[in-house]
């Protein structure tokens, strides 16, 4: 029988490859949208379908669980079956999710719903890295695509809340699912348009041990981590963090003994990857951080409704979409222009913890991180770069899997310093309701102590993010050569 042959690749001059970027873009938007959209509809949910606390959580964490154990398969998958079409499986994929919350009307019915949107989250968010590997063959136009795919993600986790405000303001809390509907569908039409299809030429071998594996570990890991923040080192939440360690062990030794593994984990041999990973890891931790803390701040202090916090929360997206084209476009090594990055976001957390309490002010803050964020594009041109066309599934699920776990750690670890501030800073006496969050102090006599000791937990947030990027930037400088230079970021 002859050979299929294998698709032809998409060259840097294909004239539809900035429209397939828009596609690709678009769609991350209303993912990344979907993830921070919930935080707002939560609320009215929890009224109708008289969520308990343990059904939030539930419905909170499926999303991420899922999301977090199903990327290295589903990626792995993608680069034998197909990007483009595990993309646009993606996309109906969340279509579907997104639409059959008309027939939820029971918690466990959302959290099924939210699981499956993360198996969508997962095929959709790999992909659009890979093709964009693939699509974009010039180096610095590459770097470029990536700049706005990371602009995008940043625009579409402050646009979630402002989407959500306008939408609960007029509908009911299920236009914060359908809302994705219209979206995916016209993006897999536009996808079966605009994209070719590519897939490695070596494919990892998918099996059953690596799957366990890595789903098991990864879920484990993600869970344990964010019951960490919630209930503190209990024995089931330790023990879970030690087995999803081993797990996830267990899986890089058994990649190292493939000669085709499902991922390919040798890519953390190159210095500049693990500096890419390490300005990922920052970025990502410290704007999911302060949106996180911002929100609240802005909501539950500054007595901000829905729409009008996310509409505050902007001027983060905006620094990051107005200097993200400006990174490919520097004559400076790559180097300076990370370091720099990192060092600009330090700079905007600085200005958080040390700028009087106000919006104005804290709206200068935010541009300044959001600008400091902009390099982000340029790490993930150092991801895949050091990736060839058959390891960009393996070098994307390393970017994706960096991302979820600097949202995790973002709001684990550092809601957690935020609650401890807080409550250190309450004086003695207050009632439970109060010291449990500044939400028990609203319309009570203790709200003003309350309020002033949410600003103190602000800033130290903004503080300890501020020594976080610093700590990013000397290792960046330290991991990439003085003499790098973008073409020699490409494999």
């Amino acid at each position: 029988m002859t050979q299929l042959a294998s698709p032809r690749p998409v060259t840097a001059r294909d004239p539809r490859r900035w429209w397939a970027l828009a596609v690709l873009a678009a769609s991350l938007l209303v993912v990344v949208m979907d993830m921070t959209i919930l935080n707002v509809a939560l609320p009215e949910m929890t009224e109708e379908l008289r969520l308990s606390s343990v059904s939030q959580l539930w419905i909170v964490d499926a999303y991420a669980l899922t999301l977090a154990g199903l990327l290295v398969p589903i990626t792995a998958l993608g680069d034998r079956w197909g990007r483009k079409r595990m993309l646009l499986a993606g996309y109906a994929v969340f279509a579907v999710g997104s639409l059959a919350v008309l027939w939820a009307d029971s918690p466990g019915a959302v959290v099924a719903i939210r699981a499956l949107l993360g198996v969508g989250g997962a095929m959709v968010m790999p992909s659009t890295l890979s093709l964009i590997r693939a699509l974009f063959t010039d180096v610095r136009e590459r770097t470029l695509a990536l700049s706005i795919w990371g602009g995008t993600a940043a625009l579409g986790s402050a646009v979630g809340p402002v989407v959500g405000g306008a939408l609960l303001e007029a509908f009911s809390w299920h236009a914060a699912f359908l809302v994705n509907v219209p979206l995916m569908a016209v993006a897999v039409v536009a996808g079966l348009w605009l994209l070719r299809e590519n897939r490695s030429a070596r494919p990892g071998r998918i099996d059953a041990l690596g799957v366990v594996l890595s789903a098991g570990g990864m879920t484990a890991l993600v869970y344990a981590v964010k019951q960490l923040g919630k209930h503190g080192p209990t024995p089931l939440t330790l023990a879970l963090l030690v087995a999803g360690a081993l797990a996830m062990a267990a899986f890089v030794r058994h990649c190292l003994r493939s000669s085709r593994p499902m991922l390919d984990v040798r890519l953390f041999a190159q210095p500049v990857l693990r500096a890419g990973v390490v300005a990922a890891l920052a970025s990502g931790t410290t704007m999911v951080a302060v949106l996180f803390v911002g929100a609240q701040w802005l909501q539950l202090v500054e007595g901000f409704g829905p729409l009008r916090a996310g509409l505050a929360l902007l001027p983060l997206a905006v620094g990051a979409i107005v200097a993200s084209p400006f990174a490919p476009a520097a004559r400076t090594s790559p180097r300076l222009v990370l370091t720099g990055g990192l060092l600009t976001l330090a700079s905007g957390l600085v200005l958080l913890a040390a700028l009087p309490a106000t919006y104005p002010w804290v709206a200068l803050a935010f541009g300044v991180v959001g600008l400091g964020t902009s390099a982000l594009g340029l790490a993930s041109a150092l991801i895949m770069g050091a990736a060839n066309d058959d390891q960009a599934g393996s070098a994307a699920a390393i970017e994706e899997i960096t991302y979820e776990l600097g949202s995790v750690l973002a709001i684990t670890f550092l809601g957690s310093l935020a609650g401890a501030v807080y409550r250190a800073g309450l004086p003695a006496g207050v009632d439970a309701a109060t010291r449990e969050s500044v939400a028990g102090a609203v319309g009570t006599d203790t709200f003003g102590v309350a309020a002033r000791s949410f600003v103190t937990a602000f800033s130290s947030v903004g503080a300890v993010t501020a020594l976080l990027a610093l700590a990013a930037a000397y290792t960046v400088w330290r991991l990439v050569p003085a003499s790098l230079t973008l073409s020699d970021t490409d494999h």
